[in-house]
């Protein structure tokens, strides 16, 4: 993929434009109208800057007089701003036992907030070892317990269920 790919599409510029007739707005952003794109093209000279396309879906096509670099620095400055305030959305993983003291979930569970309000999913591993996998119900409770702590702040993704010698249940935030 080039870097003119991932930019995305460049707006045609000067002479690359080919539509006959354009809606053309002045360096002073002063509508000037629709004319032909020879006009456009006269009064971009004349202003010592560049006839750019807009709006090519339009009909006709809008175009404005301005300084193509600047316009160009400003466009990446804008790109840069919205991938800055892009979450990347994670799965944090919380690990329990079947046997988990009270004081010790309580503290895992302050974490899990933590996480939530960051906005990352929980996936919650429940994992069971030699005799535990006699009596899968109790950590199954466990997890029923911490659906109960959490109550309105969570939404449940997938429910608590049995995969070999671990029980696992996935939550994200809840929407306020």
């Amino acid at each position: 993929m080039s870097l003119k790919e991932k930019r995305g599409p460049e707006p045609r510029v000067n002479r690359e434009i080919t539509s006959d007739k354009i809606r053309l707005i002045g360096a002073d952003a002063q509508m000037i109208g629709v004319v032909t794109v020879r006009e456009g093209l006269a009064a971009a000279e004349a202003a010592g800057l560049d006839l750019v396309e807009i709006v090519p879906d339009a009909e006709p096509p809008v175009c404005k007089i301005l300084d193509y670099g600047k316009y160009r620095f400003a466009e990446q400055k804008k790109m840069q701003e919205q991938r800055k305030k892009q979450k990347v959305v994670q799965i944090k993983e919380i690990k329990l036992r079947p046997n988990i003291d009270k004081h010790d979930l309580e503290i895992k569970l302050k974490q899990v907030e933590k996480f939530l309000g960051e906005g990352d999913k929980v996936k919650f591993t429940l994992r069971f070892r030699g005799r535990e996998m006699a009596h899968q119900e109790l950590g199954l409770a466990i997890l029923t317990k911490v659906r109960e702590t959490l109550g309105e702040k969570i939404k449940i993704d997938n429910e608590p269920r049995v995969e070999g010698r671990q029980a696992v249940m996935l939550v994200s935030p809840a929407k306020h």
